[in-house]
């Protein structure tokens, strides 16, 4: 599916990078045709100026005189060799020829001032007539025209180079394509595999507890009326099983309902030192921490900031309960509250089994638990430390970790002062 995903994004990136590509070449190589053909029409045009300076114009006994005998290329001089005119052609006014020099032309004259490209023979011609006046009035038109040769090898040159050059490029832009529709589509990856993990592991979570629930109700209703108290244990399993359920379920409805977003409602001023004194004081980490002991570091100064306390102190009560979980009996348990330039620190250390480093990677992922047969106390929903990490960052702060296995770990989260 991802495959497919990403080779369509690559056809369409090429696709769409690939049209504007030839429309951007095709506009440069029409403008790079109509910029060569108007410097030849410059030249042409300085040409016939230059050859209708030199006609000779007078009155004589009252009539008209035109003298052509001095204009370049129609005068009684030779055309020089580098002039590359094709042919000149003198008209009168009343537009019949009078003198020319080149391939005989019709004897009238076809166009009365104009720029035109025209075939002769296997050659393309790029022709102007040029009205010439005298006192305000036409006495003549000029013609002359030059090959366009030069013009259309530039073209030709650019012609080639751009048939060669739009396919490397379209090459170039198809590869590129495919790399960014890979980076593109990496994180739909990720989000899908990790959708896909989830939903596989949560399935796994919800299995084994119905499984339980489903034994222990068929063994009840099978039991003898008269066999009370087996069936009351059976019913106390199903009940702790629901339980465990129910925490599964909140703590997933968490993940979903808090996903790295805090409501601007519930941010307020919150007192640290007041914060960690309440939270290891709760009845959930008295409970967990009865063969244990605590300890809580306070700097003297109260310590504030701006955030959820009841997320904040959910996220500290997840790591410690962790601490807890992974501590054997008199092991030691501390819970310190750090300033730290312009941010605080809060750390949970504890003398527990510690992590392996081929698990650390891993222990915020949903759902995932290190060997079951290293813990004190089985159980748990595999979301505890998930949750403090989402919450934490949801408080622009950071959760890591360190430990070594048989010494204890030390989780610290990071946050900024107010």
């Amino acid at each position: 599916m991802f495959n497919r995903s990403r080779r369509n994004l690559a056809r369409w990136f090429t696709l769409s990078m690939g049209s504007i590509l030839i429309l951007f070449a095709g506009v440069i190589y029409y403008q790079r045709v109509v910029d060569r053909l108007e410097e030849s029409d410059r030249l042409l045009y300085r040409k016939a100026r230059f050859m209708a300076a030199n006609i000779d114009y007078k009155w004589q006994q009252g009539k008209a005189s035109i003298d052509l005998s001095n204009v370049p290329v129609l005068g009684s001089f030779s055309p020089p060799s580098d002039s590359n005119i094709v042919y000149a052609r003198w008209y009168s006014g009343d537009g019949k020829l009078r003198q020319f020099y080149g391939p005989q032309p019709s004897d009238d004259i076809q166009v009365r001032s104009a720029f035109e490209t025209i075939q002769s023979d296997s050659e393309w011609l790029r022709q102007l007539t040029l009205p010439v006046d005298h006192n305000e009035r036409t006495i003549g038109y000029l013609q002359v025209a030059i090959p366009l040769t030069e013009t259309q090898d530039a073209v030709r040159a650019m012609l080639l180079v751009t048939t060669i050059a739009i396919p490397l490029t379209l090459g170039a832009i198809s590869l590129t394509g495919w790399i960014l529709g890979g980076l593109a589509m990496q994180p739909i990856r990720n989000a899908y595999i990790q959708l896909q993990r989830f939903t596989s592991d949560a399935s796994h979570e919800f299995r084994a507890p119905l499984a339980t629930m489903l034994s222990n109700a068929q063994v009840g209703l099978l039991s003898p009326i008269d066999q009370g108290e087996p069936k009351h244990l059976r019913l106390e399993k199903v009940v702790e099983t629901a339980k465990l359920m129910n925490q599964l379920v909140t703590d997933l409805l968490f993940l979903a309902r808090h996903a790295g977003q805090l409501d601007a409602n519930t941010i307020q001023t919150i007192n640290l030192n007041d914060l960690l004194k309440e939270t290891i004081a709760t009845t959930t980490i008295q409970s967990v921490a009865q063969s244990l002991t605590l300890h809580l570091e306070l700097p003297e100064d109260p310590i504030m900031i701006q955030g959820n306390p009841d997320l904040l102190k959910q996220a500290i009560i997840n790591l410690l309960t962790n601490a807890c979980n992974h501590t054997l009996a008199e092991g030691s348990i501390w819970l310190r509250l750090i300033p730290h330039y312009h941010r605080i620190l809060i750390q949970i250390e504890d003398t527990g089994i510690g992590i392996p480093a081929t698990d650390l990677p891993h222990i915020f992922d949903r759902f995932y638990r290190v060997d079951q047969e290293r813990t004190r106390t089985k159980g748990g929903t595999g979301l505890g430390l998930a949750i403090a990490q989402q919450i934490v960052e949801a408080h622009g702060g950071r959760l890591t970790v360190v430990s070594q296995v048989n010494q204890g770990s030390l989780f610290q989260i990071e946050l900024s002062l107010c």
